[in-house]
């Protein structure tokens, strides 16, 4: 006998259109098996080498700035995310709106690297560097262009610097320490003493670029891993699935970080937060964010899930300068680049500070 109960409309017999699902499944096959995507489509040429590092140049295509943009991007994974299409790339962005535009692309550091220091990134690299695109640009001055970890350096960098910096800009960056992405653990670890890369550096000389992946998953999961059910859902859209396989590329394209820069990253940032107590010492220097007195624009994600807005926002405190604007914008950590919104804000605010011709 047939018995009705309030649950019978809830277990409905499953109908699965399955050629729709077996299109499906080889557009996602095809995705994952295609050849890598071309990244790095704006026009550059290089100007400065030294080891591992190069300095790019991407000349405007009609020149509307007497002040160059120089880029500083993190130690942890590859610039190119700032000129990874185009028509959504960073760099094509501003250079179509008449500046030149220059990146420090620091490499990929070898195991014979596994000694250089933040200290010698920025007084060896960076600084020399800068004063490279200043002579190859015939310019005055200088803007520094600070992303995520970069902004970080570049903010170290110019409460140093001599050279002449008429504008700092500095996005999704982190600089107070006292609360940061990531479980909870590790930070109660970082603090107490439990986690210590030490041993680890002395071990392996760098952190491997599996581990700076393995360290990324764990913070961003599980956004990393939920790419691949959206893929699954929209491999028939090839607008989609081309921008999914340039973001892909890049994510899974760590580089290894040079282990005595990460020990100093871990134990004088992560763990003593010393930029914001004004602790911290590159060589022989003290890095005091109150030396700082060029314009600064400071740049924050409103859905960024690796730095939080309560990292980037005391800088603004900390700094002497008159021009400070701090902004807050709709994107993520990496959509901010990815979409090449980061190019409509730089402008918008550099504009009328970059010497108009």
């Amino acid at each position: 006998m047939a018995v009705d109960t309030p649950f019978k409309d809830l277990f409905l017999p499953l109908e699965l259109d399955y050629e729709k699902e077996m299109k499906r499944w080889e557009h996602l096959f095809q995705v994952l098996n295609e050849p890598e995507p071309k990244i790095g489509h704006t026009p550059r040429t290089d100007v400065w080498r030294k080891n591992k590092s190069v300095l790019w140049h991407y000349p405007a295509k009609q020149k509307k700035y007497g002040i160059p943009l120089f880029f500083v991007y993190s130690l942890f994974n590859k610039p190119y995310i700032l000129d990874i299409a185009p028509k959504a790339s960073v760099i094509e962005g501003l250079t179509n709106r008449g500046y030149d535009v220059y990146l420090l692309d620091w490499g990929t550091p070898g195991y014979e690297d596994k000694n250089i220091g933040l200290d010698t990134y920025i007084e060896k690299y960076l600084r020399t560097a800068v004063n490279r695109a200043i002579r190859h640009s015939s310019a005055d001055e200088i803007t520094i262009v600070g992303y995520c970890l970069g902004g970080t350096i570049a903010s170290i960098y110019a409460s140093i610097a001599e050279e002449p910096i008429k504008n700092l800009i500095v996005a999704t960056v982190p600089i107070d320490f006292t609360d940061y992405a990531g479980p909870d653990k590790w930070l109660e670890g970082f603090r107490n003493g439990d986690i210590n890369f030490d041993r680890f550096i002395d071990v392996y000389g760098n952190i491997p670029s599996t581990y700076v992946e393995a360290m990324f998953r764990a913070v961003s999961a599980p956004i990393y891993f939920s790419n691949y059910t959206t893929l699954l859902n929209r491999a028939h859209d090839a607008r989609y699935v081309d921008k999914w396989r340039r973001m892909n590329k890049w994510t899974t394209d760590q580089v290894p970080f040079a282990g005595e820069a990460f020990r100093q990253l871990a134990n004088n940032l992560f763990k003593e937060n010393k930029l914001v107590k004004g602790e911290l010492m590159i060589g022989n220097k003290q890095v005091d964010l109150n030396n700082i007195k060029s314009n600064l624009l400071v740049i924050s994600s409103s859905n960024d899930n690796l730095v939080p807005e309560q990292q980037s926002l005391p800088i603004m405190d900390f700094v002497s300068s008159e021009d400070k604007t701090y902004k807050l914008v709709e994107a993520g950590h990496v959509s901010l680049a990815l979409t090449g919104l980061f190019a409509v804000v730089v402008d918008e605010w550099a504009s009328t500070r970059s010497n108009p011709l």
